[in-house]
């Protein structure tokens, strides 16, 4: 038995793309760090480490779209190709997570 298939992702420009890749990648990053998640330091601190390439992966790509006049983040469709990355469970990583009991 297959899983179902995704929903196709929406048309996005090469640097569009890049933003979404490492915002996701950033925010898989923060959730390791996250100390209401975490379970050792060395974990937390190699993330944290990995964080600093991550985001400039991703002031790269937004200085590019800004750059070739690309002025505004269409936010419907970039939400959208979140969606289908499971940007929204990533990003609960974030968070504090509930009480326990």
């Amino acid at each position: 038995m297959f899983p179902p298939e995704l929903p196709p992702l929406p048309a996005l420009t090469r640097a569009e793309g890049e933003v979404v890749d490492s915002y996701l990648a950033v925010l898989d990053l923060l959730g390791r760090i996250n100390p209401a998640r975490g379970t050792d330091t060395y974990g937390a601190l190699r993330a944290a480490q990995a964080l600093v390439g991550k985001s400039r992966a991703l002031r790269d790509a937004l200085t590019l779209m800004h750059d070739r006049g690309e002025s505004e983040l269409h936010a419907g469709a970039l939400a959208q190709a979140l969606r289908v990355l499971d940007g929204e469970r990533r990003a609960g990583l974030i968070s504090v997570p509930p009480p326990r009991g």
